[in-house]
């Protein structure tokens, strides 16, 4: 435990040094959230290689660099629904319950039983059930039981911004969407009302957002 809290704060000095993470309360939250307590116990050793990792069912677990580069420009406040979709082993979602805190709430959207029920299992362990509720779903078409979300986190490809999603998006609220297939581009969709603007901040890779306003579903 001791090592991996080391290397814990070794990752974290790197991502600030190389300007990938800046925002105090994304660096705390990145502090307080073990990422081997979401990875299987063979892998354990590597929670802090700056790299995906499979989570099983053809899934990966986000690169910590691409985690807080996507929480920073969330801009997640306090007290603040957010909307996770590609919700997988629950990692991203804990980060994003530290920054909500106890007056927030996170519902993250996964459409693979098995990934949700290891995601509910490791919230739980880490006594951050009561912030995050997983819900087993098409993604692409968001969960509108709670909407509307002050933010909307994507963690996985689609073809263009999906349109439900922008629909759940309240009135001052920010979506962020990887779009694209291959290198994809990471986008960020500021709502102001009726008017919205979209940013691009870059290149990266996700897996394809599967649903009827993603790439199709599989069986």
């Amino acid at each position: 435990m001791a090592g991996n809290l080391q290397r814990r704060e070794r990752l974290l000095e790197v991502l600030q040094r190389r300007g990938d993470v800046s925002d105090e309360a994304v660096i705390a939250a990145l502090e307080a959230v073990p990422r081997e307590a979401f990875l299987p116990a063979d892998l354990h050793a590597h929670a802090y290689d700056d790299t995906p990792l499979p989570i099983g069912q053809g899934q990966t677990i986000s690169a910590p660099h691409m985690v807080a580069i996507m929480a920073q420009a969330l801009q997640v406040g306090q007290g603040q629904r957010v909307l996770e979709i590609g919700g997988g082993c629950g990692y991203h979602a804990a980060v994003l319950a530290h920054l909500v805190g106890p007056h927030g709430h996170i519902w993250s959207v996964e459409r693979l039983p098995g990934l949700a029920a290891q995601a509910r299992a490791n919230l739980s362990a880490l006594g951050l059930d009561q912030r995050v509720t997983v819900v087993v779903a098409d993604g692409s078409l968001g969960y509108p039981e709670q909407a509307p979300y002050d933010r909307i986190s994507v963690a996985c490809a689609a073809p263009a911004v999906p349109p439900a999603l922008l629909e759940q998006l309240s009135q001052e609220g920010i979506l962020l969407v990887p779009t694209g297939t291959g290198v994809q581009r990471l986008l960020r969709v500021r709502r102001k009302g009726a008017q919205t603007t979209t940013e691009d901040l870059g290149g990266c890779v996700f897996v394809p957002l599967v649903g009827r306003q993603g790439f199709g579903s599989k069986g």
